[in-house]
């Protein structure tokens, strides 16, 4: 991960171990996904055996991974690193780089 945005020049990491708490709503999106699968197993596929559970839990789990980590790292920013989201700011040339 870059340690700023290319586009805008947001610093990713405002501070060290500031993504420390990110790991708490990826916690949070994964007992969600949890759930969530396991419902749809019990009502869709009427209360399969114990090894579809773990095998399709695992499997939507995985597959979920990398979004709930992005998602939970761009939260934390939204959240406690006063980003606001700009739509116009996207579109203008990112500042120069100083040497």
């Amino acid at each position: 991960m870059p340690a700023a945005c290319p586009v805008c020049g947001q610093a990713f990491e405002p501070e060290p171990g500031f993504y420390f708490g990110a790991m708490f709503v990826s916690y949070a999106f994964s007992v969600a996904i949890f759930a969530v699968t396991t419902a749809a197993l019990y009502f869709l596929a009427g209360d399969p055996a114990l090894w579809v559970y773990i095998v399709g839990v695992g499997a939507v789990a995985t597959a979920c991974t990398p979004l709930a980590l992005r998602y939970s790292r761009a939260l934390m920013l939204y959240w406690f690193g006063g980003v606001h989201y700009q739509p116009g700011r996207a579109h203008r040339p990112a500042p120069a780089a100083r040497a």
